[in-house]
């Protein structure tokens, strides 16, 4: 590490190197504070969405096509937690210390992981649009086979596309890595390529998104007004309950999305105009947070994932037919 010396000599990354990067200096308590804070992030984000990732997983009840979704995303979540680390070596040390090719191949993991998470919210806005606006069809319209094959080939579409991005860029493009020296991993596009970038991978898929969520809330006002409005009976009372279940799935899922956008909006933002290095850094931590966000809406607002967790805490999960066992007190997505 590169603590702070009384003599504020130079220090690089790679002393015996003529070309390497200079270290960035700080004291010793920030580097203490910074290591720290990435660690426990990193633990806090892998732990809860490993949770998520049993949870769904264990219980044969808990494989439904919404919930494969959100254990794609959790899945996302979790790598995004252990690539952590590496990450925050980089920009609190400011040293790349695991060679040229690894770095490429590092940039391209993080843009399939954000990539990844943004394709299972669109996903998930389409499961929801399905099973609030078109009730009777999500049954044959959404299954489990076909929303696995769609989770896949996601994920394959977005490996191809950020794997030629970052060959394009970073390796076709040399002019752009003139002034980089040795111990560096920075990523620089040409700003025809960012701003391509950011409508196919940011704001096509969030308008997308934002406009099936207006779509769902809409028709969820109009469903509640006019279950208001009929007499009781016992199908209202099943449509009724029926209703307000998928009314809650979508708020649920509806905050996550939320909380996604208000995290990448500002990162996207500035990284199209000129910010300082620092900002750019403290939204990226900000974007890396997030994944640890997820599963602390799904423990607010879903009773059976306190249920399971509890189960997978106290090691029920490993008794005799445990993934058979009831989470549900009630009708619940």
């Amino acid at each position: 590490m590169a603590y702070e010396t009384e003599d504020h000599e130079t220090q690089y990354c790679f002393p015996a190197i003529n070309s390497s990067c200079i270290k960035g200096m700080r004291p010793r308590y920030e580097y203490n504070i910074m290591y720290v804070f990435v660690s426990l992030l990193s633990a806090w984000t892998v732990f809860l969405n490993l949770l998520v990732i049993i949870s769904i997983s264990h219980f044969k009840k808990l494989h439904t096509p919404t919930n494969l979704i959100i254990l794609s995303l959790a899945v996302a979540d979790l790598l995004m937690g252990l690539v952590m680390p590496l990450d925050a070596t980089r920009l609190i040390e400011t040293c790349w210390y695991f060679g040229d090719t690894f770095c490429g191949l590092f940039i391209m993991i993080l843009g399939l992981l954000f990539s990844a998470s943004l394709s299972n919210l669109v996903l998930i806005a389409v499961d929801r649009y399905v099973a609030v606006c078109h009730p009777l069809l999500y049954p044959q319209k959404i299954t489990t086979t076909k929303t696995l094959a769609s989770i896949c080939l996601s994920w394959v579409c977005f490996s191809i596309y950020n794997t030629s991005f970052v060959i394009n860029n970073r390796y076709s493009d040399t002019s752009l890595r003139t002034d980089m020296c040795y111990g560096e991993c920075f990523f620089m596009t040409g700003f025809a390529w960012t701003v391509s970038d950011i409508i196919l991978s940011f704001i096509f898929p969030c308008t997308l998104i934002i406009t099936l969520y207006l779509r769902i809330f809409y028709v969820v006002h109009k469903q509640v007004k006019v279950i208001n409005s009929l007499k009781g009976g016992k199908c209202v009372m099943e449509g009724s309950v029926r209703r307000k279940s998928e009314s809650k799935a979508a708020l649920t899922l509806g905050i996550i999305v939320t909380v996604y956008l208000l995290c990448f909006i500002p990162y996207y933002i500035c990284s199209i105009s000129v910010t300082s290095s620092t900002t750019i850094n403290i939204l990226t931590w900000v974007l890396y947070a997030n994944s640890g966000l997820n599963p602390l809406v799904y423990a607010l607002f879903y009773p059976w994932f306190k249920k399971t967790v509890k189960h997978i805490l106290t090691l029920k999960i490993f008794q005799p037919a445990s993934s058979l066992i009831s989470i549900f007190t009630e009708h619940q997505l």
